[in-house]
């Protein structure tokens, strides 16, 4: 059952700001992803694509996890979005060479 007009409560803010520690040219997009996701209403993936045209679903371990691409495409933002709680938990933030190495699927 989806609960409308409930916005998305991204938990938590924690890996991005360890992330942009580490790459602080990242702390912008990663900023603008946060507060646009945090006054999102999404139902599904294609919810999710109205606002990311480029975010891709993908099946790890029973998960189904989406992936941002972030920062024009030079990061990668790995989460699992539960649609009907509107619930986002950030499981990764990567580089793209991090992300290619696949070891955020374990």
């Amino acid at each position: 059952m989806i609960r409308h007009n409930v916005y998305v409560r991204v938990i938590s803010l924690k890996p991005l700001r360890q992330f942009w520690r580490r790459h602080p040219d990242a702390e912008e997009p990663l900023r603008l992803w946060y507060k646009t996701t945090s006054d999102a209403m999404w139902a599904s993936l294609t919810d999710v694509r109205q606002t990311y045209p480029h975010a891709d679903g993908v099946r790890t371990s029973g998960d189904a996890l989406t992936v941002s691409n972030i920062g024009g495409n030079k990061y990668r933002l790995v989460a699992r979005i539960r649609y009907d709680y509107q619930l986002i938990n950030v499981r990764a933030v990567l580089t793209h060479q991090e992300y290619d190495a696949d070891k955020w699927k374990e």
